[in-house]
């Protein structure tokens, strides 16, 4: 199966359901756009990222065609992310590896990789830490839309600079 047939030009959004080491339930809202074989594209709602507008360069991998999917890639702040698409049951399930820097100032982390000011303040972030000093996250999400084209993102191309 190819990337055409099962997500060329799909959109998710996407809700994780978080416990807090307080306690406390939030809803984190997150969408992904697979705009293009070698893209994605994505905001965040909610959460301690909330304000992130981003697209990435990203390697796909048909797990099981019609079925399974895994989305992989590296931002400029050092974090790396790897996605499982699970369509048939609508769940999004991830693995973050946060560098040191995009975990503990995620306020800076916020904001639109097409502002220069930015883009250019995530580079610093990857700076921060060694490797191993990453903050590992592993969630799953319930999809709760499923549709083409880009919604409220804005479509990218794809000879922009990602890191």
């Amino acid at each position: 199966m190819s990337f055409q047939e099962d997500l060329e030009d799909v959109h998710l959004v996407y809700d994780y359901n978080v416990t807090l080491e307080s306690g406390e339930h939030q809803k984190w809202r997150y969408e992904i756009w697979f705009s293009h074989e070698t893209r994605v594209t994505y905001a965040i709602h909610g959460g301690p990222m909330a304000g992130r507008y981003n697209y990435q360069k990203a390697t796909y991998q048909c797990i099981r065609p019609k079925e399974l999917w895994q989305c992989n890639w590296l931002e400029e702040t050092g974090t790396v992310v790897s996605l499982v698409y699970d369509i048939p049951n609508r769940k999004i399930t991830t693995l973050i590896a946060f560098s040191k820097g995009h975990w503990e100032h995620p306020l800076e982390a916020h904001g639109d990789k097409r502002n220069p000011n930015d883009f250019a303040r995530w580079r610093q972030l990857a700076k921060e830490g060694i490797q191993t000093d990453r903050h590992l996250l592993s969630e799953q999400a319930d999809i709760v839309e499923v549709f083409k084209g880009p919604g409220g993102l804005e479509p990218i191309d794809e000879s922009w600079d990602t890191l």
